[in-house]
């Protein structure tokens, strides 16, 4: 998942002003002033947001790249229809403005962490829906504005699912999903910009030693899991392993195919569809994943 790429937002020091003005206008032309009310009781700063909260912004969403600032939220019920919810939240460590790259390079890392604590089966997330931040700005920094707010957006639409809070899992669920999905963050996260290895051996070999470093997490994790179809996918991921560990130490570009072939054919995400309806976690493949490996 990529986080603050497409709905990135700070957090202004005029939040409380804002929400005032917000309550006081009651409603706009286009709503009725029974909705207008409701609207204007649901409103909370930017500042107020709590993990679990289903929420609707009330500025556009931001241009890719782009920062949209907020300051008030209206906060609505989960099973409403809603733009956003929030998963997640930390503190940025103190001392001096350390600037909008920094912030955002730590949203990048420790969004997703709060993620796995709040639904870590990220194949129960809806299709659209991705992360997105509401960060501090240099300005209210100066106020004590140290929080990184962790959320869900969608591109387009609603979410209309409900919470998208995950459900209390058993220890199987727990420890298959505990290293899963870091297989395919490694790889796209090391993903070398030259297509042709030849071009970047050194890149490439480096993409596999960093699959193959999660894929023994994820083997690790799943170990004890004694169910049958758990069992076999454990023995299509060492043979895989075996695979991407040979690719990260090839000596050219054909070794390093010969083994990357196999390598990427067994991660296939596909293949883990047996046990984890066998655990009770989703099968659906995200769409990505999808298109990805059946090309």
């Amino acid at each position: 998942m990529s986080f603050g790429a497409k709905s990135r937002h700070v957090r202004g020091i005029a939040a409380v002003v804002a929400l005032l003005a917000i309550g006081a206008s009651g409603c706009s032309v286009a709503e009725s002033a029974k909705e207008g009310i409701k609207k204007a009781a649901r409103q909370k700063s930017v500042f107020d947001l709590k993990v679990g909260d289903c929420y609707n912004p009330n500025t556009a969403p931001a241009a890719d790249g782009e920062a949209a600032e907020e300051f008030a939220i209206e906060v609505v019920p989960c099973a409403e229809p809603h733009d956003g919810q929030v998963y997640g939240e930390f503190k940025v460590e103190d001392g001096a403005y350390p600037g909008d790259d920094a912030i955002v390079e730590a949203a990048d890392t420790r969004c997703p962490v709060e993620e796995q604590k709040f639904a870590p089966d990220t194949w129960a997330i809806p299709a659209g829906v991705a992360g997105s931040y509401y960060q501090p700005t240099k300005e209210s920094w100066k106020t004590g504005d140290r929080l990184v707010t962790c959320t869900y957006t969608k591109d387009s639409g609603k979410i209309t699912t409900g919470s998208l809070k995950s459900k209390a899992m058993n220890a199987d669920q727990l420890a298959y999903l505990k290293g899963s999905s870091g297989i395919y963050t490694a790889f796209w996260a090391n993903q070398p910009e030259a297509d042709d290895v030849a071009d970047d051996l050194a890149g490439f070999k480096a993409q596999a030693a960093a699959v193959t470093a999660a894929l023994d997490a994820h083997l690790e994790s799943i170990k004890g899991i004694t169910q049958p179809e758990t069992v076999k996918l454990r023995a299509e991921l060492d043979k895989a392993n075996e695979a991407w560990k040979k690719a990260a130490k090839a000596s050219d570009a054909d070794s390093y195919y010969l083994a990357y072939n196999t390598g990427f054919t067994g991660i296939d995400p596909s293949k883990s569809v047996a046990a984890r309806k066998e655990l009770g976690l989703s099968t659906t493949v995200p769409a990505d994943d999808a298109d990805v490996w059946s090309s």
